[in-house]
């Protein structure tokens, strides 16, 4: 009978030999599931011999990690931003950057209410996030797909958020009226770059992916777009591509938009540009 430790040492041996970046972190995270306790609790079990009713599942979960299947649908959840939120293949996984898009966002000195919009909103992990610590903000979220929009309701029941509006759009096709701040994390991905992207990535569905040639043709419709349901002194933020920021930038001038601007992310990549329609 194997032991917590072994286990996890064993697991962490298969996914090295599968390619699997991170391999022990994630044997752990599989093994805390499997057991229902959390990584640090695992520190206190290691000697903890596993019956083959927890072991068994723990060898299907391993073996479809090694394919490649993300951690988190494996798990089918994720946390952002002290939240956590279902994940699985109707939507993007959430990236670490976007994280960081949010808490950019939060730490702006806003007016107590506004209205912003989530476009192409996904599982809804950054406009949920939004609308949870701004409960006086109205926030809409909008995709275009339907099953991606399934799990941000499911997500927003289960934060139990209630100043938000889910409606299926492509990019403000279906929306009504005009926001103060406009939130957009779009495809981006170039359509050439498919055949060199992690096995694991594509996973994710390709409408929450790939835009054109260049990965820009959404944002190129968006841009103006956006432009137009902006309140006078409104304000709209993306995140882009690594090598995305001069082009984007351009856009947004030839759109009209002024105080542009493109923050980079902790890696040191541009990573969101910033812009407000004039007064």
């Amino acid at each position: 009978m194997k032991t917590v430790l072994e286990t996890i040492d064993g697991g962490t041996s298969y996914l090295e030999k599968h390619g699997i970046d991170d391999a022990r972190r994630n044997m752990q995270m599989l093994v805390a599931h499997q057991l229902g306790c959390t990584r640090t609790e695992l520190y206190m079990q290691f000697d903890r011999p596993l019956e083959e009713n927890d072991l068994s599942p723990l060898r299907e979960l391993l073996k479809k990690r090694g394919e490649g299947i993300p951690l988190q649908h494996l798990l089918g959840t994720v946390w952002f931003h002290h939240h956590e939120f279902k994940s699985d293949a109707r939507a993007l996984i959430p990236r670490p950057e976007t994280e960081e898009l949010a808490e950019w966002i939060l730490s702006w000195k806003l007016p107590e209410t506004q209205s912003v919009i989530d476009v192409g909103c996904g599982s809804g992990v950054l406009g949920l996030t939004l609308a949870a610590a701004r409960p006086n903000w109205q926030l809409t979220l909008a995709d275009i797909s339907p099953d991606a929009l399934s799990l941000t309701r499911e997500n927003a029941e289960n934060l139990e958020v209630e100043n938000i509006d889910v409606i299926e759009s492509d990019l403000f096709s279906s929306t009504s009226g005009i926001f103060d701040g406009i939130v957009a994390n779009l495809p981006y991905v170039a359509e050439g770059d498919r055949e060199s992207m992690a096995k694991e990535v594509l996973h994710d569905p390709a409408l929450a992916l790939f835009s054109g040639a260049d990965g820009l043709d959404l944002i190129r419709r968006f841009i103006p777009e956006s432009f137009e349901k902006l309140k006078p002194g409104g304000w709209v933020v993306m995140e882009i591509g690594h090598d995305q920021a001069q082009k984007v930038q351009s856009l947004l001038e030839a759109s009209g938009f002024t105080e542009v601007e493109v923050k980079s992310d902790l890696s040191g990549i541009p990573r969101f540009p910033f812009a407000k329609k004039p007064l």
